[in-house]
């Protein structure tokens, strides 16, 4: 038997998603973001409010890095989300995270998370229900130890948290379960014989 729940974000999982860019006098703003999607090869978009200081950073320079947070970086990347660069100027340093600047665009790397996309800002998308800060991804990095013989990031290795909007819990990501575009084929040739 289904229960009737009422209106919450019912997507399961989020990513937890860190979000840092440079303001106007070189001082690194970052936040906690679950809400954010690539939406093209080369973009993804982050919906996120307009009154974030992270926010105001990214239109300031115009850039800005987004990092896979790890369950080894758990408690920095909740600290970011829980506390404000608006009244905590130096929110960042109080973190415990450490940055250099990204060779390709004009946004700080966060060295301790292991994946991180580099991005020039696309576009903001303002609607009376959205808004979307849209990147270009100019170069993803990712540390060496989250990577396969391929040369390829590797989920099992990475440790991802994901976001769980249903009780506010993080977890984390390990577990292959499948191939895409390959656990449905006997479906697909079923599908197609009939």
């Amino acid at each position: 038997m289904r229960k009737d729940l009422g209106k919450v974000p019912a997507v399961f999982p989020m990513p937890v998603l860190i979000v840092a860019a440079y303001d106007e006098k070189g001082t690194v703003q970052c936040m906690n973001a679950a809400w954010g999607m690539i939406c093209d090869t080369d973009k993804i978009a982050l919906f996120i409010d307009e009154d974030h200081a992270t926010t105001k950073a990214i239109r300031q320079t115009g850039a800005f890095t987004v990092s896979i947070a790890d369950r080894e970086h758990m408690a920095p990347a909740d600290f970011v989300g829980i506390a404000t660069g608006n009244k905590m100027p130096d929110k960042f340093e109080r973190s415990g995270l450490t940055e250099k600047k990204s060779s390709h665009v004009n946004a700080p790397l966060i060295n301790e998370f292991p994946v991180v996309m580099e991005c020039e800002l696309a576009e903001i998308t303002e609607t009376e229900n959205l808004h979307a800060v849209v990147g270009t991804i100019v170069n993803v990095s990712a540390d060496e130890r989250v990577l396969s013989s391929d040369g390829k990031v590797d989920p099992t290795k990475l440790d991802a948290l994901i976001f769980d909007q249903f009780r506010s819990g993080y977890y984390a990501v390990g577990e292959k379960a499948g191939q895409a575009w390959n656990a449905g084929k006997e479906l697909m040739k079923a599908a197609t014989e009939k």
